[in-house]
């Protein structure tokens, strides 16, 4: 059955399905869109109106981690838990993660100086909620990738970026999260699961939000 992802060039969530595909090998491939011009067969198929969707066959899926949990129980190798209770866990880490990428967003397109450092300050606390959670590595449980680091890694991709743009941003980020960080960056899952510009693309949003990060770069 053919699998089609919807999403836009920069969108995190869509690069959390395209890295659990590749660590599944699946074939697949994506439709862009512009969501500031949908197509009118966007509407009718995605109930908030957000990306990603997955078309499989003549069904459609939304949400990025529902979409990965199917992923999960229809393609080897597993990367959720077996344990009910250790998978339940993961899930309230994922959403957390997503959480994460959101405050990274508002730092991302923070209009000023203050504005900015209050959103230094929120990625700061989530930072140390997370740390205690950690393993020793590489990934967040020890050895494996799961579900959960797939779910993470588009955060540290796009934190790579900002931190060449504010070098106190590479301060704020505590070693262990750093080690996990580059452990997950370095897996050809994750180096290929986005567009070959997306840096380029990435950083021409922010200028298009009037990023403060980027006003003096």
């Amino acid at each position: 059955m053919s699998i089609e992802l919807v999403s836009f060039p920069i969108c995190p969530f869509v690069q959390r399905a395209v890295i659990v595909l590749k660590e599944k090998g699946v074939d697949f491939s994506i439709n862009y869109i512009d969501l500031a011009a949908p197509p009118a067969w966007f509407k009718s198929l995605s109930p908030f109106g957000k990306v990603p969707l997955l078309k499989t066959g003549d069904d459609v899926l939304f949400e990025s981690a529902i979409i990965n949990e199917y992923l999960d129980e229809v393609y080897p190798p597993r990367l959720h838990p077996e344990d009910p209770l250790v998978r339940a866990k993961h899930r309230g880490w994922i959403e957390f993660g997503s959480h994460l990428m959101f405050e990274q967003f508002k730092l991302f397109t923070a209009k000023d100086e203050d504005n900015f450092q209050q959103q230094c300050e929120a990625v700061c606390g989530s930072f140390a909620r997370l740390v205690p959670e950690l393993s020793d590595g590489p990934y967040f449980t020890g050895e494996a990738f799961t579900l959960l680091d797939a779910a993470y890694a588009p955060f540290f991709m796009r934190y790579e970026i900002l931190k060449k743009y504010r070098e106190e941003l590479s301060d704020l980020m505590p070693t262990k999260l750093q080690q996990w960080g580059g452990a997950l960056l370095s897996r050809a899952s994750v180096r290929e699961s986005v567009v070959d510009d997306f840096e380029a693309r990435f950083i021409e949003f922010g200028r298009s939000k009037n990023a403060f990060i980027l006003l003096d770069a």
